[in-house]
């Protein structure tokens, strides 16, 4: 017989022990110019993260000219006092880099991912953007007309057509927040290359911008390539301005928005609270988290798993503006689509869902997986350095404290069961919601009617 021949198997590897993580922490400092900049060496990270903060909010738009903030943004990759729009496509190309603009609440943000080995050409071309951007007329034009084309797409979607109405519903007409964050027809149909350059020469300038450099710094003379970069960029001081604080009328209502012949009805449940700065966010952040925060939520397990009404129910808070004084807010919000005929049930089952978590509270398993789910995953969410500069970015715009994540992090771990159930209870009180429903109004509207959550409203959908 033929002898068989022996295997000889490797040792399995074993897990090593597990290494502590924290949130990195970043270093400040202050450019000649004014310009304030975080930075955060990560070895490994050979994709930099670049996020330059403007104080340009919303708020600051002219009368009538909603939607400037967001023009200006998405000009400022079409062209400089040095290139073209296509030469500045084409630069960015050539040092594989990304460049990204957008307006929100608090201000403008751009985003830049460069490789290291390429990094004073990206900052070259970011300082660039920033101190000398072109605002041809020709490119701010066609910038209106493509923001014109895509308002009737955000209609049309009943997502964004219910976070429309339901900041209209929340928020005082006279409020920048109770209207479009990019703008309607009727005001971005005005702006033109004047208004964006005008929006740009009061708002603009190093003193009152931020920015923060994320990734592998090896080797890399950081001061020395901001001075010559970003340092380039000149401005006057800038000027205190008033903050309007934030008010919302969180009356329990429902709101129709009349979509006849919908075969689906979006959710959008929602009100306004605390921001960052109350000491209850912790425990309101793990306490939404188990409403509405995963597929093991207590939300999705009524609404999906036991009665089949959705795909899925989910519930969030989200930073609209941040002050240390009180003035800050977020809005606090549950959404998801059901079906229409099962829209009245569903609606009932939510509101059980509340008062059953109001009258019994969460339980400790739930508090567990959420814990486990926000901090334990949270070294995978933090591996790149993009997701590190915009969160410490976030911070900076909410006016928090640079180590502001690693202790929420250590205050999560911390918050207990009953802390997470009076958070979320008193997130959302059943009696002070403001219920949005995109759907067929004929099928809908006696149904959710019965259900004595608040006087319905119908309105046309546009």
């Amino acid at each position: 017989m033929t002898e068989l021949a022996t295997m000889e198997f490797h040792p399995r590897p074993q897990a090593g022990d597990a290494r502590p993580w924290a949130f990195p922490a970043p270093e400040r400092g202050t450019l000649d110019n004014g310009l304030t900049v975080l930075r955060c060496h990560r070895p490994g990270q050979q994709v930099v993260a670049v996020e330059v903060l403007l104080d340009a909010p919303l708020d600051a738009e002219p009368a009538g000219l909603d939607g400037v903030a967001t023009i200006m943004a998405r000009a400022f990759s079409e062209g400089t006092d040095q290139h073209s729009a296509e030469e500045f496509a084409a630069e960015l190309e050539r040092a594989g880099a990304t460049l990204d603009a957008h307006a929100d609440h608090p201000g403008v943000r751009l985003s830049l991912e460069v490789p290291a080995s390429r990094l004073p050409k990206g900052l070259t071309l970011l300082a660039d953007a920033l101190r000398a951007p072109a605002f041809a007329e020709s490119e701010v034009e066609r910038l209106v007309r493509n923001r014109l084309d895509e308002i009737p797409h955000e209609l049309a979607n009943p997502s964004r057509r219910a976070a429309k109405e339901l900041s209209r519903q929340l928020f005082p007409a006279s409020s920048r927040m109770s209207r479009p964050r990019q703008g309607t027809e009727e005001t971005v149909e005005k702006i033109d290359a004047g208004a964006v350059r005008a929006f740009y020469d009061r708002h603009v300038r190093p003193a009152t911008a931020t920015a923060v450099v994320v990734g592998d710094l090896t080797g890399v003379d950081l001061d020395a390539l901001l001075g010559e970069t970003l340092g380039a960029w000149t401005g006057t001081p800038g000027e205190p301005r008033p903050v309007p604080p934030v008010t919302a009328d969180d009356t329990g209502r429902v709101v129709i928005v009349d979509r006849p012949g919908a075969v689906q009805t979006q959710l959008l449940i929602g009100r306004v609270g605390p921001d960052r700065h109350d000491r209850v966010w912790p425990a309101q952040v793990l306490g939404t988290y188990c409403l509405g925060g995963t597929l093991t939520s207590r939300l999705d397990r009524v609404l999906r798993e036991e009665k089949g009404y959705t795909y899925g129910v989910r519930s969030f808070g989200q930073v609209l503006r941040s002050a240390p004084d009180g003035t800050g807010a977020s809005m606090l919000a549950i959404s998801g689509s059901v079906d229409t005929p099962n829209t009245g049930p569903a609606l009932e089952d939510l509101w059980k869902v509340l008062r059953t978590v109001a009258a019994d509270g969460l339980t400790d398993a739930e508090r567990d997986v959420a814990v486990q789910n926000l901090v334990g995953v949270a070294p995978l969410k933090y591996e790149t350095a993009a997701a590190v500069a915009s969160t410490l970015a976030d911070q900076v715009e909410q006016h928090l404290p640079d180590d502001f994540q690693a202790t929420l992090y250590r205050q999560l771990a911390a918050t207990g069961t009953v802390e997470a159930t009076a958070a979320v209870v008193n997130a959302f009180p059943v009696d002070r919601l403001v219920t949005v429903l995109v759907g067929d109004a004929a099928q809908i509207k006696a149904p959710v009617e019965a259900l004595g959550i608040g006087e319905v409203t119908v309105v046309a959908a546009e």
